[in-house]
């Protein structure tokens, strides 16, 4: 079996029952650390948080449970709230008919991933804020999404859907326990993927060909509105071109990349890309701002840089990573280290978008002459361009201009930078999550070696050390820190995304500290998330006891799949040591997951992508005094070259590398640096120019 017992949450004690039942008569959000639970503690609701005395007070008093995810900077979570949790009538109503739970899904991304995927097998498309109706055991049997305070759009109002479901919890028990018998064993189903054998490059091929013909030839992106930036998919189409020579897939990256760059969905006054465009050309976002999106994106426009030199590329780097440092640092915690907040929120004086937007007779009062070239080049109308305001954007100019042109823009740019800083600001969710910290660690030590920028690299070991310092305890890391206080049990994603940031570290650096924290990671994820059956890792651990269900899946989601970033850390790890249990791991997950391409290829890039890392490596090896000009030289020929299984090891020579690495035994004269370039178990002779290496990698 792979999933967890029928009626899960774990048997509460009598105590644990009785302070659950006394809590419900008032709302409980205001000890919790989430900044999205907190926008709800004033609610004449009385929510609770997902814990086991709520959900022992639920089963003793059979009462249904109202689960209502969302997170800080949703648009319509704000919108449903102000409809209808600070309504008194409605909340009259939830407080007499339910139990209600407000979960944060940024917090809890395994309880959110369950209730999402039961939404899904009742017919419905997901998002947020996600509306459920659970048995007092916590076993979904009807959702949805946004419901309007009256029947709207199609749209049942939600009074109206309250009163529905406590009737047919208290007169229809039947049916209610059809939906859950129904719901639970396809959520088992889900989490039985379909197995298979070893992923053939020419499959990974035919299915990149296919991917190409889902990407708009016009605007760029993947199918119509809305459009997410699908960072692996478009690096699925990179690593196909770089293996295939087909033009096309790089064209379409190419296209991608700059229609998002000079479009809505970047802010060009202070860096950093929306979550996603709600139209088909980029132009309007869907304002928030998370991590997650640009941690992956820097890493993206990074990896391609490399190949084209394109200054907008470097730009967009450069000013996103500007964002991050400048906006996005969290709160330091007992060690004096900071990580990275989540998030910036689409809603600032209750209104969408209004701290990014401008009117013509703003740009005009801020810019007097210089307005005529700005407002040409980005987009400003006197109607506007969305709403009658304008969302600055190139998309009609996206070519770069002349040096003198693109200086007074930069000028014109800061200047309305500045005063967009006296306007009130979004919220921000300032708690740091594991996961998405790796991912911003990873990025950031990419993009310093690409860029040869050390603060950036200085930036991401202190995220780092903030991870393993602040937010571990008792050897296991936790995945939410806010205010002092660490929470919530460690998903799958939180390990494998911190493992690749170790490992980008280790790269980065040569300091054996990262790799060694990289293996003990592995090693619990391999004692408490691999399922000993069916293989591969289950998103909670094993002694997560308040869930209904243990999802197990290769899936993408808004960040990458937990299950395919670790085929990618496993191989490198195998790389790297010479291990060859790591590689019989990797390839025993790509197994698990195999069969799932069958059924549907277009979540599984991650997957897709780390086989080709495992199954084509490129192992660079620099031999040398790690302080040497020389070695910085060597790095920097490396890293101006786009190599997207590239795996770089830096020894002080005299320092043997693992027994079974094809440069083991390889030496170079005292004082000198070089260079091996290994694929498979063939190395080539050493490289002792930089020239002469970057010319050798860049010929494939």
């Amino acid at each position: 079996m792979t999933s967890a017992p029928d009626l899960p949450p774990s048997p509460a004690s009598p105590e644990v029952e009785a302070d659950g039942i006394a809590r419900l008569a008032a709302n409980q959000l205001g000890l919790s650390t989430s900044p999205y639970l907190h926008q709800h503690q004033a609610n004449p609701v009385h929510w609770q948080v997902w814990d086991p005395a709520t959900l022992a007070a639920a089963r003793a008093l059979d009462r249904p449970i109202l689960l209502s995810v969302g997170y800080a900077a949703c648009h319509w979570c704000h919108v449903m709230a102000h409809e209808s949790f600070e309504n008194e009538a409605t909340a009259a109503l939830m407080n007499e008919l339910f139990v209600n739970i407000k979960v944060d899904r940024e917090e809890r991304p395994d309880v959110d991933q369950i209730y999402q995927a039961a939404l899904a097998l009742l017919g419905q498309q997901g998002g947020w804020p996600l509306t459920m109706f659970l048995t007092p055991q916590g076993e979904p049997f009807w959702g949805g999404t946004y419901f309007p305070p009256a029947e709207r759009w199609g749209r049942p109002g939600f009074p109206d859907v309250l009163k529905t479901i406590a009737g047919i919890y208290r007169g229809d028990r039947g049916k209610v326990a059809n939906n859950v018998t129904a719901l639970r064993d396809a959520l088992a189903s889900m989490s039985e993927p379909r197995p298979g054998g070893a992923i053939s490059m020419a499959l990974i091929d035919r299915i990149a060909e296919h991917l190409l013909q889902q990407v708009d030839e016009e605007h760029g992106g993947i199918g119509g509105a809305p459009k997410f930036p699908q960072e692996p998919s478009f690096e699925l189409l990179w690593r196909g071109w770089k293996r295939t020579g087909e033009t096309g897939m790089r064209d379409a990256v190419l296209l991608t990349l700059t229609h998002m760059a000079q479009g809505g969905i970047y802010d060009h006054l202070g860096g950093g890309f929306a979550r996603y465009s709600v139209d088909a050309e980029w132009l309007v976002p869907h304002f928030e701002k998370m991590l997650y999106d640009n941690a992956q994106l820097v890493e993206q426009y990074a990896l391609i840089w490399q190949e084209t030199k394109s200054p907008l590329y470097e730009a967009r780097v450069r000013e996103t990573v500007g964002w991050a440092l400048r906006e996005m640092r969290a709160e330091g915690g007992p060690s004096g280290n900071r990580g990275f907040a989540s998030s910036l929120d689409a809603d600032s004086e209750h209104e969408e978008g209004k701290f990014y937007v401008w009117t013509e007779a703003e740009i005009d009062a801020a810019l007097g002459a210089d307005a005529v070239l700005f407002k040409r080049i980005y987009d400003v109308r006197p109607e506007g361009n969305w709403e009658h305001k304008t969302i600055l954007n190139r998309s009609a100019h996206p070519d770069l201009m002349d040096e003198f042109a693109e200086g007074a823009l930069q000028k014109a740019r800061a200047r309305l930078f500045q005063i967009r800083e006296n306007r009130v600001r979004p919220g921000f969710d300032d708690k740091a999550l594991a996961d998405w910290n790796g991912l911003m660690i990873a990025a950031l030590a990419f993009a310093a070696e690409v860029f040869d920028e050390p603060a950036w690299l200085e930036a991401a070991c202190e995220a780092f050390a903030f991870v393993t310092k602040d937010m571990t305890r008792e050897g296991r890391l936790r995945h939410s820190y806010r205010g002092g206080r660490l929470q919530h049990p460690a998903t799958l994603d939180d390990y494998a995304n911190n493992a690749r940031a170790a490992l980008r570290l280790h790269e980065a650096t040569g300091d054996p500290a990262y790799l060694t924290q990289a293996e003990t990671w592995v090693e619990t994820l391999d004692r408490h998330y691999w399922d000993k059956n069916g293989g591969g890792y289950f998103f909670a651990a094993d002694d997560t006891t308040d869930l209904v269900h243990r999802p197990r899946n290769a899936n993408d989601n808004a960040v990458p799949s937990g299950n395919g970033t670790m085929v990618a850390v496993l191989a490198r790890l195998h790389y790297l040591t010479g291990k060859s249990a790591y590689r019989d791991r990797a390839e025993a997950l790509v197994g698990a997951f195999a069969g799932e391409i069958e059924r549907n290829f277009f979540p599984l890039a991650t997957l897709l992508n780390a086989n080709d890392l495992l199954q084509n490596a490129l192992q660079v090896v620099l031999v040398g005094d790690p302080a040497s000009p020389l070695m910085g030289a060597m790095r920097r020929a490396v890293f101006d070259v786009s190599l997207p299984n590239l795996v770089l090891q830096s020894v002080a020579s005299g320092t043997a590398l693992p027994e079974g690495h094809p440069a083991a035994g390889k030496t170079v004269a005292a004082g000198s640096v070089a260079a091996f370039v290994c694929r498979g178990q063939t190395c080539s002779l050493p490289f002792t120019e930089p020239e002469r290496l970057k010319a050798a990698l860049a010929l494939g």
